[in-house]
């Protein structure tokens, strides 16, 4: 799967809080590609062993996304809550994974619920996004932890429902 959004959404720092149960305060700017693996219970009987790409969000790193699309099952689009720019450009992330990936799952992410004094995007309107695009939302706190595990469990059990259709 992919983590997919604008640069300092905090794709790395989900995928480090997911995988293994760390956070950092330090900002650090992903060049190119990162990846990290996990294995996963989805419910009683079905495990999965993930493969999580963390793709740099900034614009010169853009000609490499389309390549590492290609085999994945699904993304997580990650935005930061407290940053309206962030979830204006998810459009361009939606479009450019479907356009590679087709209806393959993605699930909507809002990042950053802890700064709850910043919150420039509402719950509703990340809802209404979400909808329009088939997306499930969930928001999510990388600092706490709050959702992380569910927004990679949700993502895998969608894709996994995909695979078994």
């Amino acid at each position: 799967m992919l983590l997919l959004g604008a640069p300092a959404v905090g794709k790395t720092s989900i995928l480090y809080r997911f995988v293994k149960n760390q956070f950092s305060h330090d900002y650090i700017t992903t060049i190119g590609i990162n990846y990290l693996t996990k294995d996963i219970s989805i419910g009683k009987k079905d495990s999965a062993k993930i493969i999580i790409w963390d793709i740099a969000g900034q614009k010169k790193f853009k000609f490499l996304h389309k390549q590492y699309y290609e085999g994945t099952h699904g993304a997580l689009v990650i935005f930061d809550l407290t940053k309206k720019e962030t979830f204006e450009k998810l459009n361009e992330w939606v479009q450019s994974f479907r356009e590679a990936r087709g209806d393959e799952p993605m699930v909507l992410i809002g990042n950053k619920s802890d700064l709850k004094n910043q919150i420039e995007i509402s719950e509703n309107e990340a809802k209404e996004y979400a909808s329009i695009n088939s997306m499930d939302l969930i928001i999510t706190s990388a600092k706490t932890g709050e959702n992380v595990e569910n927004a990679f469990i949700n993502l895998s059990k969608r894709i996994l429902d995909k695979i078994s259709d």
